[in-house]
């Protein structure tokens, strides 16, 4: 059985956010509920936890029942050794919506969250009504278009690296900030205890291990897969947004591209003089997005990216 370790840090406080651990293939996840209605699922990136979400609850929790999930490592959820890749992480997702009694849900991602919520919906379209995915690409881009590209993601090249990884994210945790001041244009989103205590979760000792680990799984796992274009034998028929930062540091507008092939009703849109935490500096358009999307008035089909966006 693999060592576990919960974070000690003290829950951050947020009207009417209740918490519970809801146990999933052997992992105890924390979940962070809000609000009543239909549910919805938010997923988190890196280095981020459910209180990444913190501007997004007050605006849809009137609405839409909210779960957030802190997923295996991260937040207050349990970190194992093993488990971070792609396919662990959706089984992850997956045994929780069947622990919580949930047959369905609309779902947000973003980031890592959103890149493993695009599986989700692969993997369980049934499961998943409809989906908003915040700076992410789906699992169908154009190498022509992001291998020039490919220098944005030095710093996933160092998080990747067995040991080093880890001890960047515990003993440098100015690397981590430096990270998150990076991806955002207007910096002073950033409440600084808030990003202290982002920084903070990265820095327990299990938790710079996941964080490791989980970049390494995408440089092993899913890097191959998309070179030899694996993911084009999937079809996303999940009616799905992605919503891009026109300043987004690790994935400029180019490289979100259209996908008719392999997508049945996928809308890109692009928010100008915006980085790459989407929901952090433009919660009030995310908010927005989601509940259009989710009532069913995004209907696109290999539509190019729709830009100007308010």
């Amino acid at each position: 059985m693999d060592t576990v370790e919960t974070l000690a840090l003290p829950l951050p406080e947020l009207a009417g956010v209740t918490h519970r651990y809801v146990r999933v293939r052997g992992v105890r996840l924390h979940i962070a509920e809000a609000g009543q209605g239909e549910p919805v699922v938010l997923l988190h990136g890196f280095p981020q936890h459910w209180y990444g979400w913190r501007r997004i609850i007050p605006l849809l929790s009137g609405s839409y029942r909210l779960i957030c999930v802190d997923q295996r490592g991260f937040g207050w959820s349990d970190a194992p050794r093993t488990g971070y890749d792609t396919d662990s992480r959706v089984a992850d997702v997956l045994a929780l919506l069947d622990a919580m009694d949930l047959a369905q849900v609309r779902l947000i991602g973003h980031d890592w969250g959103a890149w493993t919520g695009f599986h989700v919906c692969l993997r369980a379209p049934d499961r998943i009504r409809r989906y908003l995915a915040l700076n992410m690409l789906h699992p169908w881009p154009s190498h022509r278009r992001l291998m020039p590209q490919s220098w944005r993601f030095w710093y996933t090249a160092l998080l990747e690296q067995p040991l080093l990884g880890r001890w960047l994210l515990r003993r440098r945790p100015g690397f981590t900030s430096f990270l998150m001041r990076r991806g955002v244009v207007d910096r002073a989103v950033w409440e600084p205890d808030v990003m202290a205590g982002f920084v903070r979760s990265s820095q327990e000792p299990e938790r710079a291990r996941a964080g490791e680990t989980l970049h390494r799984a995408f440089a092993l796992r899913d890097i191959a897969r998309l070179v030899s274009g694996r993911y084009g034998r999937l079809r996303l028929i999940t009616p799905t947004v992605i919503l891009g930062g026109e300043r987004d540091f690790m994935l400029p507008p180019g490289v979100l591209t259209p996908a008719p092939r392999y997508a049945d009703d996928l809308r890109i849109e692009i928010v100008p003089d915006c980085g790459h935490y989407l929901h952090e500096e433009r919660p009030e358009l995310v908010a927005a997005t989601a509940r259009r999307l989710f009532a069913g008035g995004i209907r696109s089909a290999g539509e190019p990216p729709r830009r100007g966006v308010a």
